[in-house]
């Protein structure tokens, strides 16, 4: 029940954001602006007569005593603005949650990026995202994304993969899984990293939710990545907020004839960073310590033929295809290569049968 007054508070018509955390500016805490005169609330900007009348008299008492039954089953915990444990970066924006529902640690999360782009990404898009996450974990980046299918998905494993810390942020309640898909990342998450939304719990990902989340995910960050977005995607709509929040915004250039590279490209074009390596984030990021990364080296104990099909996926994914015409081996040679290959961690299978290294 620590946080009742919280959701108390939350419940109250027409007390958005910014409102609310000017209550909590005015009077200390949420029980003392819920117990306070209609005079006493009006001395806060942007409350009138009748707003203040109408907290005055709101009956919270149902939806807390719902909310605080439904965290308490639920095991995730509310980090509250007042708090140390809130983040410090989101902290500073205009219209910052005045608490998150949190599952998981949502430890110091400073410095982070966000990588944000298409549910529909490309193989390009998927291979580099989970490249440039999982190099930017391994700086001890935090990488934040929103738990979507496509980049999101890509960059949260990226991170999990190299053990970094990466921060889920739903356009839902903490407690459902969206999209269904993605039900095992959601559990690794949990587990190993963390999960925040502002929404209450069971809040369904209803389309109005995702725009508002955009603005959590740049809001924790130094910067936002958009990997691949096409004209119009939420994934812009991040980087708008980047903006706002006086946070960088990269990008990757794609291919001028995909119709999920006009977004990028035209955010290149705009000012964006364009990036090619993780070099090109570090060199933004002055509090963060670049370690000089090296290629992964390749599993010990290859044999010849092995290194070679190894050797040809240095460069980019290949299509089996394209391995087969190469290598001058069988169809069947070429595919137990590849499994072998993939059991050592050499090389991964992306979607439409092509394969890269590592």
């Amino acid at each position: 029940m620590e946080h009742y007054y919280w959701f108390a508070l939350r419940s109250v018509p027409y007390v958005g954001n910014v409102l609310f955390c000017r209550l909590i500016e005015r009077f200390g805490t949420p029980e003392a602006a819920l117990k306070a005169t209609p005079e006493a609330l009006m001395s806060v900007r942007g409350i009138s007569r009748n707003l203040a009348e109408a907290i005055s008299r709101h009956d919270y008492r149902e939806y807390a005593d719902r909310e605080s039954a439904r965290v308490a089953a639920c095991g995730c915990k509310i980090v509250d603005c007042t708090s140390t444990g809130y983040p410090r970066l989101l902290r500073e924006i205009a219209d910052r949650p005045p608490y998150l529902y949190v599952q998981g640690n949502l430890n110091d999360v400073d410095p982070a990026i966000a990588v944000v782009g298409s549910r529909r990404a490309s193989s390009y898009g998927l291979l580099n995202t989970g490249r440039l996450a999982a190099e930017l974990a391994a700086q001890g980046i935090a990488i934040v994304s929103g738990m979507a299918r496509g980049v999101d998905a890509a960059a949260h494993r990226g991170a999990l993969q190299q053990g970094g810390q990466t921060i889920g942020v739903l356009g839902c309640g903490v407690d459902v899984v969206y999209p269904q898909e993605n039900r095992r990342l959601f559990a690794e998450m949990k587990e190993k990293a963390v999960l925040i939304s502002e929404f209450p719990m069971g809040a369904l990902p209803l389309p109005e939710n995702f725009p508002r989340r955009n603005r959590i995910i740049s809001g924790l960050s130094r910067g936002v990545l958009v990997v691949e977005a096409a004209e119009g995607s939420g994934s812009l709509i991040t980087a708008q907020y980047a903006l706002e929040q006086g946070r960088d915004v990269f990008a990757i250039p794609g291919n001028i004839n995909c119709h999920g590279s006009r977004g990028t490209n035209r955010l290149i074009k705009q000012g964006a960073k364009l990036v090619e390596s993780v070099a090109d984030i570090l060199e933004e990021l002055p509090q963060a310590v670049p370690k000089k990364l090296n290629a992964a080296p390749a599993p010990a104990g290859l044999a010849p033929e092995e290194a070679a099909i190894l050797s040809l996926l240095a460069r980019e994914p290949l299509h089996i295809d394209d391995v087969i015409a190469s290598s001058a081996l069988t169809v069947s040679e070429v595919s137990a290569i590849l499994l072998r290959l993939e059991l050592k961690g050499a090389i991964s299978q992306l979607p439409g049968k092509l394969f890269a290294r590592g």
